[in-house]
């Protein structure tokens, strides 16, 4: 790394670059304590960890959709939380092993992975060429091929860009960032569909993998905008990531929130308007049996409260205010992750279980070691953009 570059690092007093090391402890405490649950109740541990994988991961995921559209899009708002997101999406290895304890417990996790099952439902047997074990692996691990191959490829070119400077990158990332975001969206459905969807397999809905997708995209940014707070306090960020950066950055969030937003109502809509047996029993779980709280609260913290606080130009210029809505609607993801995947198991009674928090925290503090690992190795800001202002790159 140049002498330029290494002044653009995150320094050595940082908190993001002390905390790395105090993360991965906490995490591996958290799966060790999480996987000595798993010795009484093997079920309610894999339940808890694909809460957990699919709210950590989303970020991951969210991070390579997000990047991908940043390079089509292009604009300053973007050049400020890029390098954010590349350190989110260089994770995604660390994702694909973080897989494997799901892989172990589809049985607990698949009514349509129980050999026992399948043989008493005639619906399980007519989805099985698509629904088994052995196919579902192998798309799993094809989704996670297509996710690094293509990150690679991003990094290594932004890596490039930085050292060069040549303008001609921008539309590489352009024509990869077109194609990336198509193979993600096809990709993440189809995940979506798979990792989380199946659990209830009479069930479907067109609309679930948009949800998935929009639900990531969110949970990323939302992320993003929390980190370049932190690293706005000190140069070099703290050049670009200014009040008019924020202010773009806040709309960007209320972008997304009202795109989620509108895709969980029309899921909701269609279903419940044409109230078919097959669908509506998806929703009856979940607002019955003390989830009618959880089914109340999600639409009240992750779409009116954010909707209307981010309406204040005021608001989305002061990062310090952001970060709170933005630290908000994280928590909020992790809550509708927990409605969209645990009624499937406790229908009609709603349940919090101490491995619930145990998962989140030691797949969270792995996670968030890894991505600040990546993150404290490179320059803050991708200096060889023609994007980013030159008072920042000088």
């Amino acid at each position: 790394m140049s002498t330029l570059q290494t002044t653009f690092t995150l320094p050595e007093d940082h908190l993001l670059r002390r905390s790395p090391r105090g993360l991965l402890g906490l995490g591996v405490l958290g799966l060790a304590v999480a996987g000595a649950g798993a010795l009484t109740d093997r079920a309610q541990f894999f339940q808890s960890y694909l809460v957990a994988f699919m709210f950590w991961g989303g970020i991951a995921f969210g991070s390579f959709g997000l990047v991908s559209l940043n390079h089509i899009a292009g604009g300053r708002w973007s050049i400020v939380i890029r390098r954010i997101g590349e350190a989110a999406m260089r994770t995604l290895p660390l994702v694909a092993v973080l897989f494997l304890p799901i892989a172990f417990g589809l049985p607990h996790l698949y009514e349509w992975a129980r050999p026992e099952a399948v043989a008493h439902d005639a619906l399980l047997q007519f989805k099985a060429t698509y629904l088994n074990v052995g196919f579902f692996l192998i798309r799993a691990a094809f989704y996670f091929t297509v996710w690094i191959v293509i990150t690679r490829v991003l990094v290594r070119w932004s890596n490039e860009q930085d050292a060069t400077g040549d303008p001609g990158y921008v539309r590489k990332f352009q024509l990869l960032g077109r194609g990336a975001v198509v193979l993600y969206a096809l990709t993440m459905t189809f995940a979506g569909i798979d990792w989380m969807m199946s659990i209830e397999p009479h069930w479907y809905s067109t609309m679930y993998g948009l949800l998935v997708i929009a639900g990531q995209v969110l949970s990323a940014f939302a992320f993003a905008i929390a980190i370049l707070t932190l690293m706005s306090q000190h140069d070099p960020v703290a050049a670009v990531a200014n009040s008019e950066r924020f202010h773009d950055l806040g709309k960007m969030l209320l972008a997304f929130v009202m795109i989620y937003a509108y895709f969980a109502f029309s899921q909701f809509l269609i279903i419940w308007s044409a109230n078919l047996p097959e669908e509506t029993p998806w929703y009856l779980k979940r607002i019955t049996g003390g989830w009618q709280y959880l089914a109340v609260a999600l639409p009240a913290f992750y779409f009116f409260l954010p909707f209307f606080i981010l309406l204040s130009r005021k608001l989305k210029e002061n990062s310090r205010r952001l970060i709170i809505v933005a630290v908000m609607l994280l928590f909020m993801r992790l809550a509708d992750l927990y409605w969209f995947i645990m009624p499937a198991f406790s229908p009609g009674k709603f349940t919090l279980h101490w491995m619930d928090f145990a998962a989140v925290v030691g797949v969270g503090g792995v996670w968030l070691a890894a991505f600040l690992f990546n993150l404290q190795g490179r320059p803050v800001l991708p200096l060889g953009d023609p994007a980013l202002p030159l008072e920042a790159s000088a």
